[in-house]
């Protein structure tokens, strides 16, 4: 399996979700099967099927996060030295040069992507032509609407 890469805080928040899972989602569903289970005929016990259904989805995602944290390769953009091109965990200030709108936009892996949080994916088409720039450069983006051009205004490792 490759490797996942993630910064620390991405790592922090999977980290704290597998905790949230394990000791209180896992309870939760084996306290709630139990309960449906006292109650007799389970061929037609909705409780008992819905019970069974959110504990598979607990153990799923449980073993996806640790199977990413497993892999992953984390990193931390304040100890970045990439003389100021854009790369994974650097937060860039962009001018959308035909509206003029000033964005900031941190690139992260593609589970801690959040656009409200100012987090784009790594493997979003804004963030591939972003990889390599320098302050000044332009990057075209193929957006949805149409070819977008972008000015790197700075480039931050924070």
């Amino acid at each position: 399996m490759a490797s996942v890469p993630l910064t620390v805080k991405g790592a922090e928040l999977l980290r704290a979700e597998l905790h949230q899972l394990k000791t209180i989602e896992r309870p939760r569903v084996i306290e709630a099967i139990a309960e449906a289970r006292s109650h007799g005929d389970l061929s037609e016990n909705a409780e008992y099927d819905a019970a069974k259904e959110r504990q598979g989805f607990v153990e799923g995602r449980i073993k996806e996060v640790e199977g990413k944290l497993s892999v992953a390769q984390i990193i931390d953009p304040k100890l970045l030295d990439a003389d100021g091109r854009c790369v994974f965990g650097a937060t860039v200030d962009l001018e959308d040069l035909e509206s003029g709108d000033k964005v900031t936009y941190q690139i992260v892996g593609d589970d801690e992507a959040s656009l409200k949080d100012g987090k784009i994916s790594i493997s979003s088409p804004i963030a591939r032509a972003l990889i390599g720039k320098h302050a000044g450069d332009v990057a075209d983006v193929q957006a949805p609407g149409g070819l977008r051009s972008y000015e790197v205004l700075d480039v931050k490792y924070i």
